[in-house]
C-alpha cells in the first residue's frame, strides 16, 4: 500500500509494554487517516464514562496519506483523546515537521495508554521505542525542550511534540505544541491529557522512505498546487492576514470586544498598519514543502518586551486583543511568547481572562479574590500576570481559571455563569454570533465547539454568501452539513484548512489516487466524512454531551443585545431561531429531533454494528418525554 506504512504503535506507560501492528487497507479506505482515523481509535480503546484524566484514556497520534511526501499542505498530524474541558471528542491538527517524521519512522498512529511513574518522554527512533526520563525537563517550555533533547541525543534533526509548564499542571485548556512554536489547533485539552499520564514529550527520529503510487502523475499534480499558491503571491498576503480578520470583523460589527460587551473595537486601528507590519513581522514561515507563508514571525526589537518572539495567526490575535479590550501590539505579542511557553490555547486563554475580566468589571469577584490584580479591561500587565498564573495555577484565581471558563462559572458561583462565553464547554473565539447569524448555528453544532474548526460558517456569513442577519431556511442545513463534511476529509488527509487552494471534491480524489493508487470518488469521499461526523456524535451521544441539549449558544449571545450605534445595535440570536436552525441541519444529517443519528444514517455510512447506541439514545430521549 503506497504512501501509508501501515502500522500502529500502542504504549502502555505504566507497563513499559510496546507493540505495533499493522492497520488493515479495510480502515484507511473507511477513515483515510488523520482524524477520521483517530476517532476510530479512540472509539475502539476509550470506554464510556471514563474521566479524560484517567490512566486508561488513550491519548493518539495520527498522520495522513500525504504526510511525509512531496505534496503541499498535507503534512500535519492529529491528535485525539476524550477532552478534559469539553468531556466529548478532543481533536486537534497541526501542520508541522513533526507528522513527516512519525511517517518516515513507520508509524500511521501511536496510541498512548497508561500513566508512567515519573516525568517521562517517549523516543521514537525508527524501529526503536523508548520511555525515557525526562524530571530534567520539567516546567520547560516545548522549545527549550527540543534543544535540550536535541543536544542530549546528538542529532538536530528530530521533531519534537510536547506540552509546557500548563499541561503538567493539568490545565483543561493545555495544548500540545511541536517545532517549537505550531500549536495543535484548538486541541483544547490534549495537553493536560498528556501531562496526566506523566508524558512530556514525544520525539521521533524517521530515516525510511515515503513513496507514492504514481509518482509521474502526483509530482504533476504537486506542480500544479505549486502554482496556485505563486499566483496568489501568497508572501505578501500573510503579513496582513491577522488584521484583515479583525478589520473585517469590526466593519461588520461582529468583533467580540471586551467579553461580548461589545460588537466593535475602537483600538482596532493601533493594532495593525503597514509600518507596524514592516517594523515587527520579520519573516514569514511554512511548514513541511509547503509553498505558502502562512505564518507570521514576529519580533519585538525595543521597548519593555523587546527580543520576544511569536508565531500569530488571525484565532490567537483576535482573542488577546479586542475579546480583553488591548490595543498594545508588543503586549499582545508577549502575551502570545508566554502561552506558547506555558503549552496553552491561545483562543481559550484569552477567553477566559476576558471572562475574568468581566466578573472584575461587574464585581462578581473583588481585588481581594484577584490577589490584588486590578483586572479592568485593556490592563496590558492584569493580562500577563494572569496568563503566568493561570500556566502555573498560582493561587486561587489561577487555578480556578486553569479550569475553564464553565467550571470556573461553577467555582465562583452567583452571576458568574452568564458571563463564561462557551459552546459545549469550549471556549468562543472572537467572532461575535448575534451579527453573524448563520456563524452561530455553524458553532451551536459543531461537535468541538467551535465552527472554524468544524465547518466554516463564519466564511459563508463574511463573504456574503448568505444572509447573516438571519438563519437561512433549510438552505444553511445542507450548507452545513456539506462543509462538514468536507472539513472532516481535509482534517484526514491532514490537508491545512488555511490553505488558500480552493480544493474541489475531484482535487482531493486525485490527491488520495495518486499517492495512494487506490480510485476513490468525490461521493466516496463524502460518505467518508459522513461517516466521521456520524462516529463522533456517537461517541458523544456514550458521554452523554451527544444531544440537542449540548446543541446551544452561550447566554450573552442569546440574551444580551448588541449595544453599540452601529446597524446591527439590538440584535441576538433568539432561542426560536436557533432551534429553527437546529431542525434544519439535524433533517439535511437524516438525525432525529433530538440530534441521534437513526439506525438508517448509521447503516448507511458503514456503521451498523453501532446502532445499539442510537436505539438506546432514542428509547432514553422518548422516556425523558414521558
Amino acid at each position: 500500500m503506497c504512501a501509508y506504512v501501515g502500522k500502529v504503535l500502542h504504549v502502555n506507560l505504566t507497563s513499559g509494554q510496546v507493540r505495533t501492528e499493522v492497520l488493515d487497507e479495510k480502515t484507511v479506505s473507511l477513515y483515510l487517516g488523520g482524524v477520521g482515523l483517530g476517532v476510530n481509535l479512540l472509539m475502539e480503546y476509550s470506554k464510556p464514562g471514563r474521566d479524560a484524566f484517567d490512566s486508561d484514556n488513550p491519548l493518539i497520534y495520527c498522520v495522513g496519506p500525504l504526510s511525509g511526501t512531496l505534496g503541499p499542505s498535507g503534512h500535519g498530524y492529529a491528535v485525539v483523546s476524550k477532552s478534559p474541558l469539553t468531556g466529548g471528542v478532543c481533536e486537534g491538527q497541526v501542520q508541522s515537521f513533526f507528522g513527516s517524521e512519525l511517517k518516515r519512522a513507520g508509524y500511521v498512529a501511536v496510541v498512548v495508554k497508561g500513566k508512567a511513574s515519573a516525568l517521562s518522554y517517549l523516543w521514537l527512533d525508527d524501529d526503536q521505542v523508548q520511555i525515557r526520563d525526562a524530571q530534567h525537563f520539567k516546567g520547560d517550555s516545548v522549545r527549550e525542550v527540543e534543544r535540550k533533547l536535541c543536544n542530549e541525543l546528538d542529532d538536530f534533526s528530530i521533531s519534537v511534540s510536547g506540552i509546557g509548564k500548563a499541561g503538567e499542571e493539568l490545565c483543561r485548556f493545555a495544548t500540545i505544541i511541536s517545532d517549537k512554536y505550531h500549536t495543535v489547533s484548538r486541541g483544547v485539552g490534549l495537553g493536560a491529557v498528556m501531562g496526566s499520564k506523566n508524558l512530556k514529550a514525544v520525539a521521533v527520529r524517521g530515516t525510511y522512505d515515503v513513496n507514492v503510487a504514481n509518482l509521474e502523475s502526483f509530482t504533476c499534480f504537486v506542480k500544479t498546487l505549486y502554482e496556485r499558491d505563486r499566483a496568489l503571491e501568497s508572501d505578501k498576503i500573510s503579513s496582513s492576514l491577522m488584521f484583515k480578520r479583525l478589520s473585517e470583523l469590526n466593519s461588520l460589527s461582529a468583533l467580540a470586544t471586551r467579553n461580548w460587551n461589545n460588537s466593535v473595537f475602537e483600538g482596532v486601528s493601533k493594532l495593525w498598519t503597514d509600518y507596524l507590519s514592516d517594523r515587527f513581522v520579520k519573516k514569514n514561515v511554512g511548514c513541511a514543502t509547503c509553498g505558502v507563508n502562512c505564518n507570521s514571525a514576529i519580533l519585538i526589537s525595543t521597548g519593555s518586551f523587546k527580543n520576544e518572539v511569536a508565531l500569530l495567526n488571525s484565532a490567537s490575535f483576535l482573542s488577546l486583543s479586542s475579546l480583553c479590550g488591548v490595543d498594545s501590539f508588543d503586549a499582545i505579542v508577549k502575551a502570545a511568547s508566554l502561552i506558547n511557553d506555558y503549552g496553552m490555547d491561545p483562543v481559550s486563554v484569552g477567553a477566559v481572562v476576558a471572562f475574568a475580566m468581566d466578573l472584575y468589571e461587574h464585581g462578581v469577584i473583588n481585588s481581594e479574590q484577584t490577589g490584588g490584580i486590578d483586572l479592568r479591561f485593556g490592563n496590558v500587565d492584569a493580562l500577563l500576570d494572569l496568563i503566568c498564573k493561570i500556566g502555573k495555577r498560582d493561587g486561587w484565581l489561577g487555578n480556578v481559571l486553569s479550569e475553564g471558563v464553565v467550571k470556573a462559572a461553577e467555582s465562583i458561583g452567583g452571576e458568574a455563569a452568564k458571563y463564561a462565553c462557551h459552546v459545549k464547554c469550549l471556549e468562543l473565539p472572537g467572532y461575535d454570533l448575534r451579527a453573524l447569524k448563520n456563524t452561530a448555528l455553524g458553532f451551536s453544532i459543531a461537535f468541538s465547539g467551535d465552527a472554524t474548526m468544524r465547518n466554516g460558517a463564519e466564511l459563508l456569513d463574511i463573504a456574503g454568501k448568505v444572509d447573516r442577519y438571519k438563519i437561512e431556511s433549510d438552505i444553511i442545513g445542507y450548507k452545513l452539513v456539506e462543509e462538514s463534511l468536507r472539513y472532516n476529509v481535509l482534517d484526514s488527509l491532514l490537508i491545512c484548512k488555511l490553505h488558500p487552494h480552493a480544493y474541489t471534491w475531484k482535487d482531493l480524489a486525485d490527491y488520495y489516487l495518486f499517492a495512494m493508487g487506490n480510485p476513490i470518488t468525490a461521493e466516496e469521499l463524502k460518505q467518508v466524512g459522513k461517516r466521521i461526523e456520524t462516529l463522533v456524535r456517537l461517541f458523544n451521544i456514550l458521554e452523554g454531551k451527544g444531544t440537542r441539549d449540548y446543541d446551544d449558544l452561550p447566554y450573552k449571545i442569546k440574551n444580551c443585545p448588541i449595544p453599540d450605534e452601529v446597524p446591527e445595535k439590538g440584535m441576538v440570536i433568539t432561542d426560536d431561531e436557533l432551534q429553527l436552525g437546529i431542525d434544519y441541519y439535524y433533517a439535511a444529517c437524516n438525525w432525529t429531533a433530538d440530534g441521534i443519528p437513526t439506525v438508517d444514517c448509521l447503516k448507511q455510512v458503514g456503521l451498523g454494528h453501532l446502532a445499539y447506541i442510537s436505539e438506546n439514545a432514542i428509547k432514553a430521549a422518548q422516556n425523558r418525554e414521558e
